[in-house]
């Protein structure tokens, strides 16, 4: 056994190895204390190899998937060994020591899962594959679980921004990438360059859906069929030879999408908050979708915004006519609600693992998608994209009908145990459930039988998967089962009880066994059959499946637009953004829950107008008014109703935030590099119909290094890039720009001092702030009262000493921290005030003149 263990482990691939034994998954050596360790398991030993007892821990194989689930999100992958023959076939091919054969039979990872228990309803599950062909990098992404497959390709500084869209699960990676200098996740997979080859990729793909060319599907370029070639080589490897459902290849156009970096995503909490999860983030704020595919959809669209004017309007046109009929829009998402997953549940029946339940799954959803359909066409006329959509809900009938018949109402869970094919679909299979109900009665008849003839009345016909049928009775009455001519045969003795045999009950269990095996092998058979047919329906099923999720995100928009007097925002193609009364969505639902209002602000970005310094104190609002202008113009490309009461919202093609200050200790970058990074990226990519949103650039350095570069980021700004700007500062002198910059206008935030309070108004304002009111803000922060008063002595010397000078270090002089350095400078330049007064200028020549000035310099610079 050990030696037939060792050898699939070699075959796993540094997978944990799941063997199969008997009832159990069992694990050993390292992989053992691993999952031991990661689940939380008794870790024991058995039998010796190379001297030592094998450690080893199992876990029960119908609780199998609970198990898997813990060890994937750990960051393990596991390969299942099962058993490929059973014990009789075992003794048949070998005699009676014969070992049973066993083989991987799939590859358990993070990308590849389809098992319901194991994914997040409201979560896509995606696997990607990278690969550098030239100077492009092709991205193969896929959700196997739907079969939804993408493919796109970009430049190698673009990556990162693609990853971070797609949120993949896995990632795979040629084991050439590190050659090419591609940066990747430590976590990636390598899988062998041969794999990706685009010719390979482009006869996978054809081979894959039948066509002679991928044509029909669109234009694909050698990086994206490379990609291609090793996503499905990988799914191949993993599956063992059977790939999962695929649906025909997408080409991602880049021009189609606002592009977003990942420090713009992480900023602004699209899809997962900053303490990581959905709480608090713009989707939990958003999402009202009823089914998990219209929630996995709707994620999509948030984290890829569309930039097409035509598509846009399309989605808003149709949250707009199911916000205005609020009795269609709750039918609707009552049949939605009642429709399940189909889109993963023909993903598990093309994978090969399927269950009766996803059958019952198919059956249910593409009834309701029916249903749909109906309540659509009688609402009369259709916006564009539910005109388009709605024939994709229809078409199915003979399906439905077929297994609606094939299956009883709640088909269960596992194949195994039968019971799932409908009474009356089969005279056959109902014959032989007849022939085992009868012989069940005769059982029970013979239990009372034993009963008349013994006397013994706590007689009992019993079955257990070992013994199968037994007779049982109480120990004290074994006497009476024992004699000569009884009829009954000794087969076990228990603690308190006998056990029985006899020849009329062994003659009733094989009829019994012989007609539920012939039932159970009917029902498999006709398990093939239904499952080949919807196999064959596969690409119309997914397409049903895509347009209940899209009528789902539609109803599901339009029920938080009507719930938050959201509106309808006008999307055109001039570089403009005007929102009246702008709301940032996740920090009003946090508020509302406290039971206090949002107070609301107008932004207005035109080309004369398109760069806004905003002042203000901390905790003033200015980090949320940034933040709620870039997500109500990624909602309202995403499709979505905005919370304003109107907004215009000029297409942005690429949208930018560096608020707050973080560090990645990890990659050797402090709190100021990061923000460099950040602000770099801004400056080198933004152009005119981006919109950027800065925050307190310039603070994580000294005032002078950060108030000059905060002054260089707003001309480049203004002056380079020429984008709609939303930037907020500290730094007072940031002001005097409006002088030279004819497209800069001054804001701020409100605040008053009331009886040595801070009121903080939330309110924009125009003009300069008149201060910054940093000690308010530290006293509500609950620093020392002593410290206050101190910083407030310091503040009025170095105010004092900017108001006579004009300079920001006037006032350091009487400060003993920085005494020394100011005297010694003013030592300095007295020493070199005498030099001067004492030089006869009229008496040197032009050469001592030119040493003269040669000596000074040196004894400045000193």
């Amino acid at each position: 056994m050990m030696a037939q263990y060792l050898a699939l482990k070699a075959q796993a691939e540094g997978c944990l190895l799941f063997y199969r034994m008997g009832d159990f998954f069992e694990l050993f050596f390292d992989d053992a204390r691993a999952a031991s360790q990661t689940l939380d398991i008794a870790l024991t030993s058995r039998g010796e190899h190379g001297g030592q007892q094998v450690p080893m821990c199992g876990v029960p194989v119908h609780a199998a998937e609970g198990y898997l689930a813990r060890l994937i999100r750990a960051g393990h992958r596991v390969a299942i060994a099962e058993q490929i023959e059973t014990p009789e076939q075992a003794k048949k091919r070998g005699g009676a020591k014969a070992l049973v054969t066993r083989d991987i039979v799939r590859f358990v990872t993070a990308g590849t899962l389809t098992e319901e228990a194991l994914l997040e309803p409201r979560r896509a599950n995606v696997l990607a594959a990278v690969c550098v062909v030239g100077a492009r990098v092709g991205l193969a992404a896929c959700d196997i679980s739907t079969g939804q497959m993408d493919l796109e390709d970009c430049a190698p500084d673009a990556l990162g921004a693609a990853l971070a869209r797609i949120g993949a699960s896995e990632l795979i990676v040629s084991d050439a990438a590190p050659a090419h200098g591609l940066a990747m996740p430590g976590a990636a997979a390598q899988r062998p360059a041969r794999g990706f080859d685009s010719a390979r990729g482009e006869t996978l793909l054809r081979d894959l859906h039948g066509v002679a060319t991928l044509d029909a599907f669109g234009a694909f370029s050698r990086p994206m069929l490379a990609a291609a070639a090793g996503l499905i080589d990988y799914l191949d490897h993993v599956g063992r030879g059977r790939l999962p459902l695929l649906l025909p290849p997408q080409a991602r156009i880049g021009d189609h999408t606002m592009a977003m970096d990942e420090a713009t995503r992480a900023s602004l909490e699209v899809t997962v908050a900053s303490g990581g999860g959905r709480r608090g983030s713009l989707i939990e704020a958003v999402d009202r979708c009823v089914t998990g595919a219209g929630a996995r959809a709707l994620a999509e669209d948030l984290s890829a915004p569309l930039t097409d004017i035509a598509m846009i309007r399309n989605r808003l046109e149709l949250v707009s006519w199911l916000h205005d009929d609020p009795l269609l829009r709750g039918d609707l998402r009552a049949t939605l609600r009642a429709a399940p997953d189909i889109g993963r549940a023909i993903g598990r029946v093309v994978a090969g693992r399927g269950s009766p339940r996803d059958l019952g799954q198919l059956r249910d959803g593409l009834r309701e998608a029916a249903q749909l359909a109906y309540l659509l066409q009688a609402a009369g006329a259709l916006p564009a994209l539910a005109d388009r959509l709605v024939p994709d809900l229809r078409g199915h009938g003979a399906l439905v009908d077929l297994l609606a018949r094939a299956l009883v109402p709640a088909p269960p869970t596992e194949r195994g145990q039968g019971g799932f094919i409908a009474e009356g679909y089969d005279a056959a299979l109902d014959e032989l459930r007849r022939m085992s109900g009868h012989s069940r009665r005769a059982i029970a008849a013979l239990e009372a039988k034993y009963r008349d003839e013994t006397g013994v009345a706590a007689l009992k016909i019993r079955h257990n998967g070992v013994l199968g049928y037994f007779i049982e009775v109480p120990a004290r009455h074994a006497d009476r089962m024992m004699a000569p001519d009884s009829g009954f045969t000794h087969r076990q003795t228990m603690a308190g009880a006998v056990r029985f045999n006899a020849l009329a009950l062994h003659e009733e269990a094989s009829r019994i066994a012989e007609s539920g095996g012939h039932a159970l092998a009917a029902e498999d058979q006709h398990f093939e059959d239904l499952t080949a047919r919807v196999v064959a329906l596969r690409e119309a099923i997914a397409r049903t499946a895509v347009a209940l999720a899209r009528f789902d995100v539609a109803a599901g928009l339009a029920e938080r637009a009507a719930e938050g007097g959201w509106s309808l925002p006008r999307v055109v193609d001039e570089p403009v953004l005007a929102i009246a009364g702008g709301r940032h969505p996740v920090v009003e639902t946090a508020l509302m829950a406290r039971g206090e209002r949002f107070v609301a602000n107008d932004c207005r970005l035109v080309p004369e107008d398109r760069l806004w310094l905003i002042g203000g104190p901390n905790m003033g609002g200015k980090s949320t008014f940034l933040r709620q202008n870039a997500l109500i113009v990624l909602l309202a490309q995403a499709g979505s109703f905005v919370p304003a009461e109107a907004a215009t919202i000029g297409v942005v093609d690429r949208l930018f935030s560096r608020v707050g200050a973080s560090d990645n200790l990890a990659r050797g970058r402090s709190t100021f590099m990061v923000e460099m990074v950040e602000t770099a990226a801004i400056l080198a990519q933004a152009g005119p119909r981006s919109f950027v949103i800065l925050d307190e650039v310039g603070r994580g350095t000294s005032t002078y290094d950060g108030l000059a570069l905060a002054w260089a980021v707003v001309e480049a700004v203004h002056e380079t890039n020429r984008c709609r700007c939303l930037f907020a500062t500290h730094y007072h002198e940031l002001t005097r720009l409006a002088e030279s910059c004819t497209a800069l206008s001054l804001r701020h935030v409100r605040a008053r001092e009331w009886k040595g309070d801070l009121v903080l108004l939330h309110e924009l304002a125009e003009g300069p702030a008149d201060k910054s009111y940093g000690l308010a803000v530290a006293r509500l922060a609950g620093v020392s009262p002593g410290v206050i008063r101190r910083a407030k002595a310091v503040l009025d010397r170095l105010e004092k000493g900017r108001a006579a000078t004009g300079g920001l270090a006037a006032g350091l002089d009487d400060l003993p921290l920085f005494a020394a350095a100011i005297e010694a400078a003013e030592d300095k330049v007295d020493a070199l005030r005498e030099k001067l007064n004492v030089l006869d200028i009229d008496s040197l020549s032009p050469r001592a003149a030119l040493d003269v000035l040669y000596e000074l310099k040196r004894e400045a610079n000193s």
